[in-house]
């Protein structure tokens, strides 16, 4: 079966994961895409995986969401958190290939995960971006799309 073609600059019209990837970004559909899956060429992918390098490197010793990994999975965490940002962000599909769909919140489940939790992930991964120095322009995109898929995840009140 061929795959419908569109003209160049068409908006996508489809509902549901459109929307949905609308709401993680705030902006429309295409244009959320576009800026999300073009940052690591902007960033690299060698950056965004000392990102999360410098992130797992405060987690280990993290008293609120440290202990949620179990201690003889840290390298095989790290991997997957790396694959799956570099490929949400327009690198190499390996996490795809590897993993499937992210199904990120059903994967989050058996953790509980509630503000204290979301905050402290936020928090660690602030201080890794800044540490490896995510460029400027690319930081606030980063951060906006990381604050709303950590929320995403939440699966308990408070």
């Amino acid at each position: 079966m061929a795959a419908k073609s569109r003209k160049k600059g068409a908006k996508n019209q489809s509902t549901g994961v459109g929307y949905f990837f609308a709401f993680l970004c705030g902006h429309l559909y295409s244009d959320c895409m576009d800026e999300l899956s073009t940052l690591c060429a902007r960033v690299g992918e060698t950056k965004l995986r000392e990102m999360v390098a410098a992130f797992y490197r405060r987690v280990r010793v993290d008293d609120v969401i440290g202990t949620m990994y179990p201690p003889d999975d840290w390298e095989n965490a790290e991997k997957r958190l790396a694959d799956f940002i570099v490929y949400r962000f327009g690198g190499p599909q390996t996490y795809i290939e590897e993993r499937g769909h992210p199904r990120l919140r059903g994967r989050h489940m058996p953790f509980s995960i509630g503000e204290a939790e979301r905050d402290r992930w936020m928090k660690l991964m602030g201080e890794a971006m800044s540490e490896v120095a995510v460029p400027a322009p690319e930081a606030p995109i980063i951060g906006t799309f990381f604050a709303q898929v950590a929320d995403m995840m939440r699966n308990r009140p408070g």
